[in-house]
Formats: structure tokens, sequence, C-alpha cells
């Protein structure tokens, strides 16, 4: 992808000259012609014009986009829509500045599918980035006329999830960075200073303790073992995370994590929160409930709520209201049920399930602070407790030694 320069003729049998972006000359060629325009010479773009970011993302050697990335394009797409600024030229002016290279050849490929008459929401259900909420938001907001609010909401709901996700990875970053760091400590010290200390001990022939003996069991293992126990580890590692992923493992690792203290409450509320928050902004587009649902289930990671889901929508489809079936949902607050009840009562169910929403994530924010406060000091006690078990296994001998010569 670059520019090219051009001349030619127009139909009026004027000589014009101009430089156009192409994938090829033929691409360029096929253009012009659209433009009215019979090409005469065509000069291929230089090497330093060339868009290598669009080209890797063309041959796929590039990552796809995120949701970071996906947020700002639609907050900007949201921005130039709102003002005035026609389709096409907003597309345009976006792939212009955009960075990630698979996200600007989606933009492109998505200005050529709507240039040719295709729908937004139909030219982005191509593409892998935009799922089915996104499409189906896209899609509301065409039909209602009110595309630029749609993007709105959406960017702000996709702002809000990914506040989430960085501060659980914020709460966890710290302790896993002092997991790592003290792991390796304590590796140096049993691999390494462990042994010298044993030579020491075996050479004066006194006796050893126990618990000093146990410590050089695990030095040793360590040395002769660790060749073997680190392709172990990740061949280990690479089969669990297979069967987490797979259709019986799944709903069996989902089931486990939600049951674990804390972080089991964690996943239950997040999920639940992502939940709401979905369904309100899918309600106050003028999607259908029972599609809105569908919807929110294919977005739910955890595979035991989103069967619960599932078995929701089923019960709307008979005849029950939404507030009924939440309700037997062990998991699921009793208070927000009632909640979403009054919502259905007074007609105002995507204002009630917003407003749930900012309950679980205020309470998911509590238990990220509760979580912090708890693994941080944890986990610096038991590392410094390791290291101070292997310090005083190492010196207790030398100190028994000293102790019996005085005597």
């Amino acid at each position: 992808m670059g520019k090219w320069k051009w001349e030619g003729f127009t139909k009026e049998g004027k000589k014009i000259k101009g430089e156009q972006e192409a994938k090829d000359e033929r691409e360029l060629r096929k253009a012009l012609r659209g433009q009215g325009v019979r090409p005469t010479r065509v000069h291929p773009p230089s090497i330093l014009e060339i868009d290598l970011a669009a080209v890797l993302a063309e041959k796929g050697f590039t990552k796809p986009f995120g949701q970071k990335e996906l947020t700002g394009f639609t907050r900007q797409l949201a921005i130039m829509i709102n003002s005035g600024v026609p389709i096409l030229q907003a597309l345009e002016i976006l792939f212009k500045q955009e960075k990630n290279g698979t996200l600007k050849a989606a933009v492109k490929k998505i200005a050529e599918d709507v240039g040719s008459g295709s729908s937004l929401s139909d030219a982005m259900a191509k593409h892998k980035g935009f799922d089915k909420l996104y499409c189906n938001l896209v899609k509301a907001g065409e039909v209602g006329g009110i595309l630029d609010k749609i993007l709105d909401k959406l960017s702000k709901f996709m702002e809000r999830q990914e506040k989430v996700k960085s501060q659980v990875k914020g709460a966890l970053t710290y302790p896993g960075i002092v997991t790592i760091v003290g792991g390796g400590v304590i590796y140096v010290m049993l691999v390494f200073v462990v042994p010298k200390f044993t030579s020491i001990l075996e050479e004066s022939g006194q006796e050893i303790p126990q618990i000093t003996q146990i410590v050089v069991y695990a030095s040793d293992f360590l040395r002769d073992y660790t060749i073997y126990m680190i392709p172990g580890l990740i061949v280990s590692l690479m089969l669990f995370l297979r069967w987490k992923k797979s259709k019986d493992g799944k709903p069996l690792w989902d089931k486990f994590v939600m049951k674990v203290p804390l972080f089991g409450d964690l996943i239950i509320k997040g999920n639940l929160s992502s939940f709401t928050r979905t369904l309100s902004t899918m309600l106050s587009a003028g999607v259908a409930l029972i599609d809105s649902l569908d919807i929110c289930g294919e977005t739910i990671d955890n595979s035991v709520i989103a069967k619960d889901i599932a078995l929701v929508r089923q019960q709307i489809t008979e005849g029950k209201t939404l507030a009924e079936p939440l309700s037997h949902i062990k998991y699921f607050p009793v208070m927000v049920s009632q909640m979403i009840k009054v919502g259905e009562a007074t007609g105002n169910m995507d204002d009630m399930l917003e407003k749930v929403a900012d309950l679980f994530e205020e309470e998911v924010n509590n238990i990220i602070s509760v979580l912090s406060k708890l693994i941080e000091p944890f986990i610096l006690v038991f590392l410094g407790g390791i290291v101070a078990v292997v310090l005083v296994a190492m010196y207790l001998p030398i100190f028994l030694s000293a102790g019996a010569q005085s005597d």
C-alpha cells in the first residue's frame, strides 16, 4: 500500500495528474477509470512511501488489534459522525492516522465495502476484531439514526471494561513480580550457596541437624533435576492451558474458580458486571431483550455463568420476566434481582441495569482492594520465611559446633 503518482486525461480531453493510494497498478487504474480518468502513465510509490504496517497486516504478519485500539477508533468515529463528517470520509481519516497495522487494514476494507453500498455493521462483521455485540449495536444505531450516540455509548462501555481489567492486572502485578524475584533468590541460594556450606559441614564431620538435612536434599534435587523440571513444567503448563480451553475442561475449571475464596467472588461479580452493563447498553440501543441476552451469553467468559444466562433466555421465551429466573440463580444477589424487577415494572430496565452494573463494579473494586492488602504481605511473609529457614539451616550446625567447643 502506498501513494502512486499518475498522469492521464479526463473525458473532456484535459490533461491532469495526481497521487492516489492503491495496493497495485491494477487497483489504481480501476479507481481512476471509476473517476472518469484515462491514465497514460503511472509511477509506483518509492520504498519510503510504502505503508509497511498495512503491507504486513495484509500478509497476516501483524498481531490482531485489541480492546484498547478498538476503543480509541470507536471514540474518534463517534466524534466525527456527531460533527457531521460523512462515514466514508471519517473512515478515510481514521485509516490515515491509525498506527495498528491490523486495524488499519480492517478500516481500509470496511471503507471499501461501505463505498460499494454495504452497511457499516455488515462491513465490520467481516473482520475478527469486531464481535457480535459491537456489530449489533452499530446496526441498531444505523437503523435508529443514532449511530453517533451508539458509538459514544459503545466507547464508554469498552473503556469501563478496560478499566476493570487494568485494575485486576494492576492488583496482581506487584505480587507477581515479588514472587518471581523472591523465587529466583531462593533458587540461587539453594543451588549455589547451600552446596558451599554443605562441603564445609562434610569436612568438619559433625552431625547434621534434621532441618539442615532437609534443605540439603532440596538443594541436591534442584541441582540435579532442574534441567528436566523446566521442560516438564512448560509441557505441563501447555497441557493444562489446552485442557482449560477444551469443551470438557473449561466448565470444570470455571466451576472450580468460582468456589475459590475471594477470587471466586471476583470472577462472579466481574462477569455479572459485564453482563448487566452489556444488557443495559443493548436495551438502550433498542435491541430486543431475547437478542440482547443471546449476545450477552457470548460475551461472558465464564461458561457456567454463560450457561445460566442461556437458561434465563429460554425461560423468558416461555413467558417469564427477567427478574424471575435471575432470582433462582444462587450467586445472583437478591437485592439486584429486586432492582431489576422494579426496572421492569417502571419501564426503565436499561437505566436500572446500568445502576446494577455500577454496583457490581464497586464491589469488584472492593474485592481487588482486599486482595491487594492480603496477597502482598502473605507473599512477603511466605518468601521471607523460606529464606529464613534456609539461613537458619545453614548456620545452625556452625552455632552448635561453636557451642560444643565452648563446653
